[in-house]
């Protein structure tokens, strides 16, 4: 089914949208979850380094309890392991020997186990398994590096620095006047609190945390942070991603549209090769689509004019030809009825010339039927026809031509009726056995009848036929298999070339062959019996074309 072209170009950019929509949603999932997993991991690498550091620095009891401690300050159990109890990869254990957390998550129970190696002992790794993420916990940071600070007094500062790698958010020591607190939060510090500074923007890139705790023993405070909210959406991500959509639709939208454009380039063209005098140019489009269909319509159309241009000039030769006979013995006649002054002799010439006058008249007349039938439209009246009267009618004209031949009609069905231009079957029944009898022995036969949703009728003759090899020529106009014997019988070679056209018109076909009774030539005639709904078809498609 031929496609339309808004359906073609709206559909497929609608497709190509949907999958990129779709594609870059996928897209933006993993790459979030990438991201997601390593913004865990780096909040998390502090905390539990920190945690690591701890540990390394107790034996026996003492670690036991303090890890008790730590577990409680975290509201998460947290283990010793070794690398013999958990399997890692090679990436997970260089982030490990560099002090990174690594996170293996289960999101069907909704936890992550959180590793981190205990500084100075590869074998040994902590392990914390973690649900939530909690106020409690970001309070317990700030303990966790107060309690690493205390092992550096005097050189805090240096000690920050250290530590400022495994923090992907700025970790300063300021005095509290400085720290931008509000007087509430300023006592709770004065109370030795940790105190959470929340800051809410109007979205997640300004939405901010900063953990601010006293430093023993001094008038400042460690402030960690501002620690920002995971953004799913980033700017530079919504950029990517736009950029990569456009591109995606800006080619899919022209491998779509521009084989539209490659056909109406192709028939560009041949429009111009046409103008320039080719009339053999013909657009060289495939496919079913609005353009294609196009195409084959304008290379119809200059298959008709190229038709219509040859036969003319065809047409204009063989006029030439055939009017030069006439016209000359027009010419000899009028000199010879100037050079004649009997009375009876210039009679006889004055009727040689009304003849010479008449066959002028009768060429003219078949050229005119002729260049009417090869028009590109024709207006045809369609009625319905009683066969069996028709064939009767021909048969009696024929008879009254006195040739002496025997002209047989017969019809199987006497009540048949078929739908037609009467005045152009007549024709070809007429020319039909006006050729059958200039070249018939003794008798000429018309049939006829109507054989499903199709009627035909056929002349036969008994005369010497027609050589399969020039049944296809003799349609041509002005041809002749005889030129003596056809300029003798008077004929011009246009009847069977106006017998085609009426067929053509009537949406039928004529066939030649051998008579099987009569051994002579036989035409036959076939066409649609319903002529009314097939013109009414024909005219239906012409409008939705021209719409």
């Amino acid at each position: 089914m031929p496609s339309s072209i808004f359906v073609r170009i709206y559909g497929g950019i609608l497709l190509v949208i949907a999958a990129v929509a779709l594609l870059a949603y996928l897209f933006i999932q993993a790459i979030n979850e990438q991201r997601a997993d390593s913004y865990r991991e780096s909040m998390a690498t502090g905390i539990f380094h920190l945690i690591a550091l701890g540990i390394s620095r107790q034996q026996g009891d003492a670690r036991t309890a303090w890890l008790a401690e730590a577990s409680q300050l975290m509201d998460s159990a947290i283990s010793i392991v070794t690398p013999a109890q958990h399997s890692f990869s090679d990436d997970e254990r260089t982030r490990l020997s560099e002090g990174r957390a690594v996170f293996h998550s289960n999101e069907e129970q909704n936890f992550a186990d959180i590793y981190s190696r205990v500084p100075g002992r590869d074998e040994l790794y902590i392990k914390t398994r973690m649900s939530k993420v909690s106020e409690q916990q970001a309070k317990a940071l700030a303990v966790f590096f107060l309690e690493e600070l205390g092992h550096y007094p005097g050189r805090e500062d240096q000690r920050i620095q250290e530590l400022q790698r495994y923090f992907p958010y700025p970790v300063l020591l300021m005095p509290l006047q400085k720290a931008g607190l509000d007087r509430d939060q300023h006592s709770r510090v004065l109370r030795n609190e940790v105190v959470l500074v929340l800051k809410e923007g109007s979205g997640t890139r300004n939405s901010s945390l900063r953990i601010v705790a006293p430093l023993p023993g001094t008038e400042r405070v460690l402030v960690l942070g501002p620690l920002y909210i995971f953004d799913w959406m980033p700017m530079q991500l919504v950029v990517m991603v736009a950029l990569a959509v456009l591109s995606i639709i800006t080619v899919a939208a022209y491998f779509i549209i521009h084989p539209l454009e490659r056909k109406l380039k192709k028939m560009e063209l041949a429009v111009q090769n046409i103008r320039g005098g080719d009339l053999s140019a013909r657009a060289q489009v495939q496919g079913s689509d609005e353009v294609s269909r196009l195409a084959h319509a304008f290379n119809g159309m200059a298959e008709h004019i190229q038709r219509l241009i040859d036969s003319q000039r065809e047409m204009t030769r063989a006029v030439s030809h055939e009017l030069r006979t006439p016209v000359a013995r027009l010419r000899f006649g009028m000199e010879m009825l100037a050079d004649t002054e009997d009375g009876d002799q210039r009679h006889e010439q004055l009727q040689l010339l009304d003849q010479d006058v008449e066959q002028l008249n009768l060429l003219i007349d078949e050229i005119l039927t002729y260049a009417k039938l090869e028009q590109g439209t024709l207006a045809l009246r369609f009625e319905v026809v009683e066969l069996k009267s028709l064939l009767e009618r021909v048969g009696h004209e024929t008879e009254a031509l006195n040739t002496g031949h025997r002209i047989d009609v017969l019809v199987d069905q006497p009540d048949a009726q078929v739908e037609a231009e009467v005045r152009y079957l007549h024709r070809i029944l007429q020319n039909l056995a006006g050729n059958a009898v200039r070249y018939a022995r003794s008798t000429v036969r018309l049939t006829g009848g109507v054989k499903g949703n199709a009627a035909w009728v056929r002349v036969e003759d008994d005369g010497p036929g027609i050589p399969e090899k020039d049944r296809e020529r003799i349609f041509e106009p002005f041809a002749r298999l005889d030129d003596s014997r056809t300029r003798a019988s008077g004929g011009y070679g246009l009847g069977l070339s106006i017998v085609q056209r009426i067929a053509f018109w009537h949406g039928g076909s004529v066939e030649v062959s051998q008579s099987a009774d009569l051994k002579g030539a036989s035409f036959t005639f076939r066409w649609p019996v319903k002529q009314s709904l097939r013109h009414a078809r024909r005219q239906k498609t012409s409008a939705d074309n021209t719409i």
